[in-house]
């Protein structure tokens, strides 16, 4: 069986969370192995803000909606890569004549951020498939909403990376928050030393 992340979009906010309710009995029932599944909602006031509304830990050890995967991914989404990356509002895409191409290559977040569009809610379940009907009727037959399925270990590759480039820009940014006072400083030292002499 392989490890999933399944990502489900949903025109109505009551259709998540039903979802959530019955996918919940699927586990109960032993028709699904679930590790995680979130209740998110994504903000539709221009910040582009992921929040987890409801969460539950089938494995046992309690975890937060902040522990493991989920918690890392939507921590990723509202952090100031989703900006800086061009992850919203289809600027990667506009920017380039095949975008086609451009769409197909998405990684997980700008996923995350076109399918469960501004103002919508959805759910992001860890789970081990042995068969995806279960899920499907649930999901696309009685509910009408959409499914993706991604293989965990390519998200967590994906996060792994993300939170790389998070460091990176952090430690670019402190360096060259240091260097500009370092210049200021200079720069405020030879005008007083100019000053002395006038």
């Amino acid at each position: 069986m392989t490890k999933r992340v399944i990502v489900m979009n949903f025109e109505v906010e009551s259709q998540a969370y039903q979802g959530f309710s019955q996918l919940k009995q699927l586990v109960a029932q032993g028709k699904l192995r679930g590790e995680q599944m979130a209740v998110v909602t994504h903000s539709d006031d221009g910040q582009h803000k992921f929040k987890v509304e409801d969460f539950i830990d089938f494995t046992g050890s309690n975890k937060t909606s902040t522990g493991g995967l989920i918690g890392m991914l939507v921590g990723i989404l509202m952090g100031p890569l989703t900006m800086l990356l061009g992850w919203v509002g289809g600027s990667m895409i506009g920017a380039t004549q095949d975008a086609k191409e451009i769409k197909n290559a998405r990684n997980i977040f700008e996923f995350l951020i076109s399918d469960i569009r501004a103002g919508q809610t959805g759910l992001i379940l860890i789970a081990e498939e042995e068969d995806n009907r279960p899920i499907n009727e649930i999901i696309i037959n009685q509910l009408r909403g959409g499914i993706s399925r991604f293989d965990y270990d390519e998200v967590e590759a994906e996060i792994a990376k993300a939170k790389q480039v998070e460091e990176d820009t952090k430690s670019k940014a402190q360096e060259a928050w240091q260097d500009q006072h370092a210049t200021d400083e200079e720069t405020d030292s030879q005008n007083s030393t100019d000053n002395g002499k006038a």
